[in-house]
């Protein structure tokens, strides 16, 4: 929303989470800051007539305010169509803003021709959201009613005109395709007028948006239009693998960001000698393996070596021209790195490291955990838990020792052991009931008997 249809007075009108006041609009979708909007412009200042509007994904288009309707970036607009009805979209700039547009995009004042009727009543918002929410459906129900047709396309996105009378199907496809079945089909299920419009693989992910292996959402999809060919050079000249998985974007195609630093690369490698292979030494044929373009290095490796020998630009081009004379160096000059790796720097202080355990902090803080576990109150049981006994196994040998009395040699002595008998749990004496009013007692019955 902008400033003209804002009800609540001098705040920030209602808008997207920074409350309408990013002066963007676009959700970092083809946006444009308006840097004009807060100066004040002379009195006699007529305002310029043509308005930029943005529809759905990239589109954008340009429509004369001829009303001179007061217009803020961010509103909705109804607009003119070529083909009948009208069109729902955000204005995305107005003003001087507008004219450098223009001579951007090579478009002449002239060739303007489409009108912005008003701006959008709640009637035609509704009708326009009405009309976006059937989009989904009806691009899923387009993709079935091609593959009973057998159509070797993808349609990948359907953009509906605010009234609702017209679709525009954007498709992909590797060649030609005669959808004239199609649309017959699709115009008897939708009830609209059909459009189809195919686009390449980069416009549709500059439709669909997505996010890059960088972290950020894709280029195509929030800032850039001109979409510039990339070949495998750019990839060479950067001394990137040739990996397709790695080079390749979310449209399988060449990343467009190879080409950002190509100049930067272009301008470093005019002081690298291309015709370097193998430099000839004493040593062997060192052969070159990496060129780091920035810090102007080269690294070669003699044969059956696996260390690789760092050489500067302007010594290799010196090894070059004594090569070409028919001389051989010594080496590459790693016995002078060597020699300088190896020269120990005296120091004016006094170096104490390895005097202390790198570990005594460490037997410290394991000391500390002792204590406090020791000095650790013990866990209290809860009501209904059983209480936390720590049960200690002690194994005892028990030898079994017999000791025989004299007056009964069958019974053991006092404290010793007596020998298990087995059945000895199932015997029971017949011994005679104490209690004499107990008529369960067999003994006490026969003594009754036999009085």
């Amino acid at each position: 929303m902008g400033c003209g249809s804002c009800s609540s007075g001098g705040c920030a009108p209602a808008g997207c989470k920074s409350n309408g006041a990013c002066l963007t609009n676009g959700c970092s979708k083809l946006d444009v800051y308006d840097w004009l909007s807060n100066m004040d412009m002379p009195s006699n200042y007529k305002p310029f007539q043509i308005i930029e509007v943005k529809f759905k994904g990239s589109r954008k288009d340009f429509y004369l305010n001829i009303d001179n309707i007061y217009l803020e970036n961010g509103e909705l607009v109804v607009t003119e169509t070529t083909t009948g009805g009208f069109d729902v979209g955000h204005v995305s700039i107005t003003g001087e803003l507008v004219r450098m547009q223009l001579v951007k995009k090579h478009v002449k004042e002239a060739d303007v021709t489409k009108k912005i009727f008003r701006k959008a009543t709640p009637a035609d918002v509704e009708k326009w959201k009405a009309a976006k929410e059937q989009e989904w459906e009806t691009m899923h129900k387009a993709r079935k009613l091609a593959l009973d047709l057998n159509l070797s396309m993808k349609i990948s996105d359907v953009d509906y005109q605010g009234d609702k009378t017209k679709a525009t199907f954007y498709y992909t496809a590797e060649g030609r395709v005669d959808f004239r079945e199609l649309i017959k089909k699709m115009a008897e299920s939708f009830r609209i007028r059909i459009e189809m419009r195919q686009i390449g693989m980069r416009q549709e992910a500059s439709r669909l948006g997505g996010i890059g292996s960088c972290g950020r959402e894709l280029c195509c999809s929030t800032w850039l239009t001109d979409f510039k060919t990339v070949s495998t050079a750019a990839a060479r000249y950067q001394n990137l693998s040739l990996n397709t998985l790695k080079l390749a974007g979310q449209c399988g195609k060449l990343k467009c960001c190879l080409n950002y630093e190509l100049d930067s690369y272009m301008d470093a490698l005019k002081d690298i000698p291309d015709d370097v292979h193998i430099l000839r030494t004493e040593k062997g044929d060192a052969r070159l393996q990496k060129t780091d373009i920035f810090k102007k290095l080269m690294w070669f490796s003699y044969p059956k070596e696996e260390n690789w020998v760092p050489v500067p630009i302007k010594q290799v081009r010196e090894i070059q021209a004594l090569n070409k004379s028919g001389e051989l160096v010594a080496d590459l000059g790693e016995s002078k790195a060597a020699e300088t790796a190896t020269t120990v720097k005296a120091f004016d202080y006094e170096n104490v490291v390895g005097q202390d355990s790198l570990t005594r902090l460490d037997d410290r803080a394991a000391n500390q955990r002792k204590k406090n576990n020791r000095n650790k109150p013990k866990p209290v049981a809860e009501a209904g838990q059983k209480p936390i006994v720590q049960v200690t196994k002690v194994v005892v040998q028990t030898v079994q020792v017999k000791t025989v009395q004299p007056n009964n040699p069958e019974r053991p002595a006092e404290g010793a052991v007596r020998e298990g008998n087995p059945n000895r749990r199932h015997h029971r004496r017949n011994r005679p009931n104490r209690n004499p009013n107990n008529q369960n007692n067999p003994n006490q019955q026969n003594n009754n008997k036999a009085e």
